[in-house]
């Protein structure tokens, strides 16, 4: 029988997960129903007429954060991500989004997503090409930097990898996360391995991570190193058709799916807690949570099914499509157009599918009495 790794002082930078006793831990064993984590929704970036929608903008965050205040969640705004067309804009759209963010929400608490700039040609990585974002998005106060892996950070070996973090954290003035892609978002990324979680887990600049992912239970991983060994990082779940289990877990979501899911899931966080709870808001009365959450789950996840269904490429990019033609729909932004130089498209039908895709959580919300504002 293989003997598996369970001190980090036997990591390697070669060392996989299945290795490790944290890939064989069972989610069951690290249910929380006391912890209400902090929801931090990716906002749309919405467009009308080749232009950015600032009112539909600050709408839909209006709309996020009143759910969030109704079931007392912590909210967060993503801001910049690919959600936002972080890949698309320019610096001055960029520094645009956070100034008119700001402006209209003084005091809220934002996550802004920065990425290598001007990075195509470059035959080696360069870390500065992450500093025009940083510069950019640490001007502010209240705010935290994500760390958006690139093709040439991420095409690193682990020992590599970990120096070009510490080069980019010799800027951070803020507090940082990092970020870390499957292969079923693009098919160049490759996630931690458990070293390199290690090693940026205890670096006191970055407060947690993301990890976006689809085909393999990372987040699971994730959780159980950081949850076993008692660091002081917070592993942040990317994955939309996954929401359920940060739910369960007690740990944060860092998402799209919240841009048009928000009531739903602050519900959900708020049914899955015990009576006891200090966080609970809509006790249940038998001390327990309320069991009314699982169809809570299957409605959110019937709606990331088709929010974020796969292209015949295999890609799930246009999900911003979508989610401007269900922000539309309910009549939170003006038009369900992209940003005009956005490649991911879904189809002219794609308002029809979205209204059939809401009718599940729409029916579940009508049940059981969840308030949408």
């Amino acid at each position: 029988m293989q003997e598996l790794i369970s001190d980090p002082a036997d990591l390697k930078p070669q060392t996989q997960w299945h290795e490790t006793v944290w890939a064989w831990t069972s989610e069951e064993t690290l249910i929380d129903h006391t912890t209400k984590a902090r929801l931090c929704a990716a906002a749309l970036l919405p467009f009308h007429h080749q232009q950015p929608d600032w009112e539909g903008f600050n709408a839909s965050i209006r709309w996020m954060q009143a759910a969030a205040d109704h079931y007392g969640v912590e909210l967060v705004v993503v801001l910049n991500a690919d959600t936002g067309y972080i890949f698309e804009m320019d610096d001055a759209l960029y520094a645009e989004v956070l100034r008119r963010f700001r402006a209209e929400f003084p005091k809220a608490r934002f996550i802004a997503g920065v990425t290598a700039r001007g990075a195509k040609g470059d035959g080696s990585f360069k870390a500065d090409r992450y500093r025009p974002l940083l510069d950019i998005a640490q001007q502010h106060e209240n705010c935290e930097v994500m760390i958006m892996t690139s093709r040439g950070l991420n095409a690193l070996d682990p020992e590599r990898r970990l120096n070009a973090y510490l080069e980019i954290s010799e800027w951070l003035i803020r507090p940082g996360i990092v970020h870390v892609l499957e292969p079923a978002f693009v098919p160049w990324a490759t996630p931690f391995d458990p070293w390199l979680l290690w090693r940026l887990a205890q670096h006191p600049k970055f407060i947690g991570g993301k990890i976006s992912t689809l085909d393999e239970p990372h987040f699971l991983y994730w959780a159980a190193l950081c949850r076993d060994l008692h660091l002081n990082f917070i592993p942040h779940s990317g994955d939309d058709f996954g929401i359920a289990t940060a739910i369960k877990m007690g740990l944060p979501l860092l998402i799209g799916a919240a841009a048009s899911g928000a009531p739903l899931i602050c519900a959900a966080k708020d049914m899955w807690l015990n009576d006891d709870a200090p966080q609970k808001k809509f006790k249940t009365g038998t001390g327990r949570f309320d069991p009314r959450v699982y169809k809570v789950f299957e409605a959110l996840q019937s709606l990331g099914d088709q929010v974020f269904r796969l292209d015949a490429s295999l890609s799930a990019a246009a999900y911003k499509h979508s989610t401007a033609h269900v922000l539309h729909r309910l009549g939170l932004i003006a038009s369900p157009e992209t940003h005009p130089a956005c490649k991911d498209q879904r189809g002219e039908d794609e308002g029809k599918r979205m209204e059939e895709a809401l009718r599940r959580s729409e029916r579940m919300v009508q049940k059981l009495g969840i308030i949408i504002p």
